[in-house]
């Protein structure tokens, strides 16, 4: 009569610690791709994660929604410095575009035309020239690709 208690209170927490050969092989293998992680890798792959959603809740009109769009913007605006230089300059293109997007969204009117009534715009590119025209941002982008 005690077997199954033994089962269901001891035995349940000693069979959640022990992994299988295939569960070990699987932690040790994620084990050695962390070692070779660089915080800058998973900056830039957040990044550009950030972009692409924040180009969604411009561009996507059923997914719109200016206000997350511009925490985005502002988000990466804060970390692009901290980014090597070749995905840094790839990053700041497609953030000028998507500010475009975004104020010409906000705004509802032509670019350079500050938004009406609408959350704040983002500050306006650098480098107006960067923007391209009206193309809109990659869907994906990876860093070290062109």
């Amino acid at each position: 009569m005690s077997e199954p208690s033994d089962r269901s209170g001891g035995g349940a927490a000693e069979g959640a610690e022990q992994l299988t050969p295939e569960q070990e092989q699987m932690l040790r293998q994620m084990e050695e791709e962390m070692r070779k992680v660089r915080v800058q890798d998973l900056v830039a792959q957040s990044v550009v994660s950030i972009i692409n959603l924040a180009y969604r809740r411009i561009a996507k009109e059923d997914e719109r929604d200016l206000e997350q769009a511009r925490i985005g913007i502002e988000a990466v605006r804060g970390l692009v410095d901290l980014l090597e230089e070749d995905a840094r300059h790839e990053i700041r293109n497609a953030l000028s575009q998507l500010q475009v997007l975004y104020a010409r969204q906000a705004g509802g009117g032509a670019p350079g035309q500050p938004p009406e009534g609408g959350p704040e715009a983002p500050a306006q590119p650098r480098d107006p020239g960067a923007a391209g025209g009206a193309k809109p941002p990659p869907r994906l982008w990876t860093p070290g690709s062109d």
